[in-house]
C-alpha cells in the first residue's frame, strides 16, 4: 500500500519525536485510522521528504518519529504564475488543484469586469485558507514537498504590478494567433486567466499594453477552469519538465 504523504507546517528533522499539529492528526488518526508503527512521509514545503514512523496515537495528538529526510525532486525548473479569475462554485477549487498538480509555482486569485465572485474582508480570507487548503491536498497527492503560494485576492492592475519583472507574459485570448511553440524558452512565465465570460477588449487591450502577449490555445473555446490545466501543460511540455525525454 502506497505510505500516506502528510503536510505539517513545523520544522522536522531527523531524530526527532514530534507531535503533529492539528490538521495532520486528525487526517492521520480520524481519517485514515493509523496505528502506532505504520510509516508515514512529512514535508513542510522546504523541498524535503520526511520519512517518519508513528510512535503514539492518542485522542488529540500524534507523535511521530522523524528519519533521515531526503530531496524531492518532483517541483519544475520552469516557475509559473497563474492569474485565475475568481469563478462559481467548485471551478476554482478544480483549477487551483490542478494547477498544483500540473507544477504551478503560485496562484493568484483575480477579479475582473465579468468576473461574478466578490471577496471581501473574513470571506475573503475564508476562501484563501479554503484554497491553500486544495492546494495542500493537492501537493500531498501528487508527490510535491513544495505547496504552491496562494497570494491575496489582486485586481487586474494589482496583477499587472505583481507580474511586471516576470520574463514572459501571456493572456490567454482564443481569438490571438499567436502560439505557445512561437515562443522564447523563458525561466519563468505568468499566465493570465479570464473568467467564465472572458475577459473584456480593453482589459485585454490593458494587459497588452503592460507587456502581456496574447496567445491561443487553438480553434476551441475552453471553460475558465480548463484553460489553467492546458496552458499548463503545454508550457511544461515546451519549457519545463514534461518534454525532453522526461516522459
Amino acid at each position: 500500500m502506497r505510505i500516506p504523504r502528510i503536510y505539517t507546517p513545523a520544522p522536522l528533522a531527523a531524530g526527532q519525536n514530534v507531535p503533529l499539529d492539528d490538521n495532520a492528526a486528525q487526517h492521520v488518526g480520524r481519517v485514515l485510522r493509523m496505528q502506532s508503527g505504520d510509516a508515514l512521509e512529512l514535508f513542510n514545503g522546504d523541498g524535503m521528504d520526511y520519512p517518519a514512523i508513528i510512535e503514539q496515537v492518542g485522542k488529540r495528538e500524534v507523535i511521530v518519529a522523524i528519519g533521515e529526510p531526503h530531496h524531492n525532486n518532483s517541483e519544475s525548473p520552469l516557475k509559473l504564475v497563474l492569474g485565475q479569475t475568481l469563478s462559481k462554485g467548485d471551478r476554482m477549487d478544480y483549477a487551483i488543484q490542478k494547477s498544483v498538480e500540473m507544477g504551478v509555482t503560485t496562484i493568484v486569485p483575480l477579479v475582473s469586469e465579468r468576473c461574478d465572485v466578490r471577496l471581501k474582508g473574513d470571506r475573503e480570507e475564508k476562501r484563501l485558507r479554503h484554497w491553500r487548503g486544495v492546494a495542500i491536498s493537492a501537493a500531498e497527492q501528487c508527490g510535491r514537498a513544495v505547496v504552491p503560494e496562494i497570494a491575496p485576492v489582486m485586481t487586474l492592475d494589482e496583477w499587472f504590478d505583481y507580474t511586471r519583472n516576470t520574463a514572459v507574459r501571456l493572456v490567454l485570448h482564443h481569438r490571438s494567433s499567436q502560439s505557445l511553440a512561437s515562443l522564447t524558452r523563458p525561466d519563468e512565465v505568468a499566465l493570465l486567466i479570464g473568467p467564465e465570460g472572458g475577459l473584456t477588449a480593453p482589459e485585454i487591450e490593458a494587459a497588452e499594453q503592460r507587456g502581456f502577449i496574447p496567445t491561443t490555445l487553438g480553434a476551441r473555446v475552453l471553460r475558465t477552469e480548463t484553460a489553467p490545466v492546458a496552458a499548463i501543460a503545454l508550457c511544461q511540455w515546451l519549457w519545463g519538465d514534461y518534454g525532453n525525454g522526461n516522459l
